[in-house]
């Protein structure tokens, strides 16, 4: 079951959105202003798609937005009365993914809310992100250290499985999970292949690679990736 969390200070429509949502066979978490949300985003989230009102109390839906993308890649859905193009690309340029503006159709935003869980439009990938004291450039594909000393050119395939860790950062994911994601219909490799590639980011992030804290094997089912 997918979750989502839904940050809404208007009642009515918070409850609204719930219902419909439960109806729809998602689980929602909803709070109705920005101060009880920033706890859930300032580490780890689990959550597939985070919806968020734009004017909050206490904290606003952008400064949520700024929070979350220092941790995730997690789809964001930005609901707002703001509706000029100005109020639009301000929201996006914080790394939200969409943004609907209020009043809207229900029927609109169930869509929406299946598009960015299920994938089917593409994501912008995150351009930059610290793993431990390392700087991964997703743009350059280029791994740089504190200083910003080039120390490693990752290949495409390396790229993506980053992607795919900051993404489920805190969620096992199972093998399975990666070669569909990473191969899909292409030739698939042995599940030695994923292990070395496991490997080769414990000597790249570790700073001890025989005891990760980034890098999780998770025996019998896959990887865990956590950040701090």
């Amino acid at each position: 079951m997918y979750r989502i969390c839904l940050v809404e200070d208007e009642q009515s429509l918070r409850e609204t959105i719930s219902l419909n949502l439960e109806l729809e066979g998602y689980a929602v978490d909803a709070y109705a202003d920005g101060a009880q949300a920033q706890q859930l985003f300032s580490g780890p989230i689990h959550f597939d798609l985070v919806i968020l009102d734009v004017m909050l109390p206490y904290v606003s839906g952008f400064d949520l937005c700024k929070e979350i993308r220092k941790h995730s890649a997690v789809p964001v859905l930005f609901l707002s009365a703001k509706g000029t193009t100005a109020d639009r690309v301000a929201g996006l340029k914080l790394g939200a993914n969409d943004y609907l503006v209020k009043p809207f159709d229900l029927e609109e935003l169930l869509l929406k809310i299946q598009i960015l869980i299920n994938g089917s439009v593409q994501i912008e990938p995150l351009t930059q992100n610290l793993i431990g004291d390392k700087q991964v450039d997703f743009n350059s594909f280029e791994l740089r250290d504190a200083a910003g000393t080039l120390l490693h050119t990752f290949s495409k395939r390396e790229v993506q499985l980053l992607e795919l860790f900051v993404e489920k950062e805190g969620k096992v994911i199972s093998r399975n999970e990666i070669l569909d994601r990473l191969w899909g219909s292409e030739q698939i490799p042995t599940s030695r292949t994923i292990d070395n590639y496991i490997l080769n980011f414990r000597k790249l992030f570790e700073r001890d690679p025989k005891n990760p804290r980034h890098f999780h094997s998770i025996r019998g089912v896959g990887y865990k990736f956590t950040r701090a």
